[in-house]
């Protein structure tokens, strides 16, 4: 009877409703089996939905586990330096510009950078990665992370409760209130399902004057797959979204990422990381580009320009030592900086700064023009009076973005469209190299948002990936808006139904695919168990079935429907057949591409700096890099060719899935020969052709590499469990 009142009740607030609920055919089975006095029947029925029941809150209690471990170790104390003194505070009582320090194993307890040195952070809290992220000076800390190194010192930047793992409680707190759509998907079938399975029961009533027969028509007839199933695995997508740094904010908007097929992005932050990195030095003086770079970092140190931590990081990157401190320092916010380092009197900054402290060179229209059409920044760089060179920096595709809009087109995205606010040909150039279908360039965040509202006119079933507070809108409007959680804006958050906690578009492919096989085992467990109960309605309709019998087979078929839901919870759509390498591995060959990184800037600067360079500077470089190349390079691919490429091609399938890596290879063995040659035929007094073949065969070696290092990167990635 307590089971009764409850299904009663359902029932009569889905009639409140106006809608036909699901629970009808279960109160109507309970009670004519009571009427019938067919007691053993309606305690089975009962029975059976109370454990129905209790399996969707055990399912849904799963799944708030799995998001709830990301909250596991919330910070309370902190370490705060005031002066000499360390002293340990609440969180709440930190305040933007305190000094913190963070011992090892302890949770960043709010977000800022780091102060100074290196630190190696385990972000799985946030983001369910394992691997440990290395910072090193200047890099954002994200309050949740753990200190996996020595003690760090971090300067706050944000309260905490405007740091990140607040705004994830608060995101966490949002998604278990939303309600999931899951009732409407059964009740969409209960629609069709309710009459049908009544009108058969009168029907087998009035044929056979057996009311026996109308109840045992009933008793299958419970819909349990529908009341169970579905909202199983929709509750299981959204628990193994979870697991991989994915919040999805409640059933609907798990079900709107499985249907969605046109993508909207935003380009800054979403496709690009969102910060400026060095990407090239280009010396025109007698100084190396090494040298420039090293003169810029010194003066940087003093300096608090946005561009200031990216030219520090890369100075660090490439080996460019202790950096002395710069005397006799004047900044001009926004234009450069000078002061004297190691004796020389160094300026840099925008060319207008600049050409106040040098006089102007013939290439300097030329940089300027190509900067602009590359949409980068420039940082000239005067020496003693002299313009000596510039340092470009831009904000760069992330590694993922190719990758993760392979994954999205294979998990049912037609057509990837890009909103941006920056200038077109910038946005062409990015949106043509990734392949994306559309680009909108120049847009104010009214834009944006009109684009997306017109796709929503036309039944467009649209997602919109965005990070800052201009994408806020468009998120609001989108089928399906994604939000950057990282270092996003909390507006983009708050109006999202997705968030990202790893800044990693791939996360959203994986999120899609695994929100397309939920909902597929929702369909395919529902049909399942409705197919069953159908097939046995006829039964009990002819006489075959007896009411308990039917009552204990129904039971059978909801245990089957659900534990084929329950499925959602181990989809890993990113995993070949469990081919994968360990994730140590996989990390100690991207470290040694890391460390190999600056030989691809020393080849573009020995090339450009080779016609004007002194005789014993020409000489000097070109014996460094010829060792380099020996020495470090050439081992390096030689191992991944003997030892690497055989172990992991059975992994791959095919007779030789590494073929084109190989190739690759041989083309890296020959450029690293050629230039040796070349180094020794024209080490003394070179003419003007041999220098020439020198730079051919370096630009040509660096294409060859940095292709070849992005292949194997894509390589790594598919290896990944």
């Amino acid at each position: 009877m307590p089971m009764l009142g409850v299904l009663l009740l359902d029932a009569a607030r889905a009639l409140r409703r106006r809608q036909i609920g699901v629970d009808v055919l279960a109160v109507l089975s309970i009670a004519v089996a009571i009427a019938l006095d067919e007691q053993a029947t309606a305690a089975v029925i009962a029975a059976m939905a109370a454990t129905g029941r209790l399996l969707d809150a055990f399912a849904a209690g799963k799944a708030a586990r799995e998001m709830a471990a990301l909250l596991q170790r919330a910070p309370r104390l902190a370490h705060r330096l005031d002066g000499e003194a360390l002293s340990t505070v609440a969180i709440e009582d930190i305040r933007p510009g305190d000094a913190l320090l963070v011992m090892q194993g302890e949770m960043v307890p709010v977000d800022g950078p780091l102060d100074s040195g290196e630190a190696a952070l385990d972000e799985s809290p946030l983001t369910g990665e394992s691997l440990p992220v290395r910072m090193v000076a200047g890099g954002w800390l994200r309050s949740g992370a753990i200190n996996a190194g020595e003690t760090l010192r971090m300067i706050a930047a944000r309260r905490a409760e405007d740091s990140t793992f607040n705004g994830i409680v608060k995101l966490v707190g949002q998604a278990a209130s939303s309600k999931a759509p899951a009732s409407r998907l059964a009740d969409r079938y209960a629609l069709g399902f309710t009459p049908a399975a009544l009108a058969l029961a009168a029907l087998a009533w009035w044929a056979s004057g057996d009311p026996t027969r109308g109840l045992a028509v009933l008793v299958v007839a419970t819909p349990c797959p529908l009341l169970l199933a579905v909202p199983v695995a929709l509750m299981s997508g959204i628990s193994n979204c979870a697991g991989r740094g994915v919040l999805v904010k409640g059933g609907h908007a798990l079900e709107a990422l499985a249907a969605a097929d046109v993508l909207f992005f935003d380009k800054t932050g979403t496709l690009t990381g969102g910060q400026a990195a060095l990407t090239d030095v280009r010396a025109y003086g007698a100084r190396e580009a090494g040298a420039l770079l090293r003169f810029a970092a010194a003066l940087d140190q003093m300096s608090c320009h946005v561009l200031a931590a990216a030219i520090l990081r890369a100075a660090h990157e490439r080996g460019s030592g202790p950096l002395p401190l710069p005397q006799q320092v004047e900044e001009q916010p926004g234009a450069g900086i000078r002061g004297v380092v190691e004796g020389r009197r160094v300026a840099i900054g925008t060319a207008q700064y600049v050409l106040l402290h040098a006089a102007a060179e013939p290439w300097l229209l030329e940089e300027e023009r190509r900067m602009a059409t590359e949409g980068a920044s420039a940082v000239f760089v005067a020496v003693d009076g002299r313009l000596e060179g510039v340092l470009e920096l831009s904000d760069q595709l992330r590694l993922e973005t190719p990758r993760a809009l392979r994954l999205l087109r294979r998990a049912g995205v037609r057509r990837m469209v890009m909103l941006t606010g920056d200038r077109r040909e910038v946005a062409e150039s990015i949106g043509g190299g990734i392949g994306v279908d559309e680009v909108h360039a120049e847009l104010s965040p009214a834009d944006k948002l009109e684009r997306v509202v017109q796709a929503s006119r036309e039944r467009q079933r649209s997602v919109m990936v965005g990070d800052g507070v201009n994408d806020a809108p468009a998120l609001a409007a989108a089928g399906v808006g994604v939000a950057m959680g990282a270092r996003g804006s909390a507006a983009a958050a708050e109006s999202a139904d997705i968030v990202l906690l790893a800044d990693r578009l791939d996360k959203l492919a994986e999120a899609k695919m695994v929100a397309v096989a939920a909902l597929r085992l929702a369909a395919q467990s529902a049909a399942l168990g409705m197919g069953l109960s159908l097939l046995a309605m006829l039964c009990a309709a002819a006489g075959y079935l007896p009411p308990l019998e039917g009552a204990l087979l129904q039971e059978a078929i909801d245990v089957a429907a659900i534990a084929n839901a329950l499925r959602a919870l181990g989809v890993r759509p990113l995993r070949g057949q469990g081919k994968t390498l360990p994730e140590a591995k996989l990390s100690a060959l991207r470290e040694e591409h890391r460390l190999l990184e600056p030989l691809l800037a020393k080849l573009s600067d020995l090339a450009r700096s080779l016609p004007s360079m002194a005789a014993e500077s020409r000489l000097g470089a070109m014996d460094e890099l010829d060792a380099w190349l020996r020495l470090e390079l050439l081992p390096h691919e030689e191992a991944d060719e003997r030892a690497l490429y055989p172990a992991v091609s059975p992994l791959l399938g095919g007779d030789d899935p590494l073929a084109a890596l190989s190739r690759s290879h041989q083309e890296i063995f020959r450029g690293i020969h050629r230039l040796a040659r070349l180094f020794a035929q024209h080490r003394d007094a070179p003419s003007e052709p041999g220098i020439q073949d020198i730079q051919q065969a370096l630009y040509g070696l660096e294409a060859v590499l940095r292709l070849h290092f992005a292949q194997e990167d894509e390589l790594f990635n598919s290896l990944s469990a």
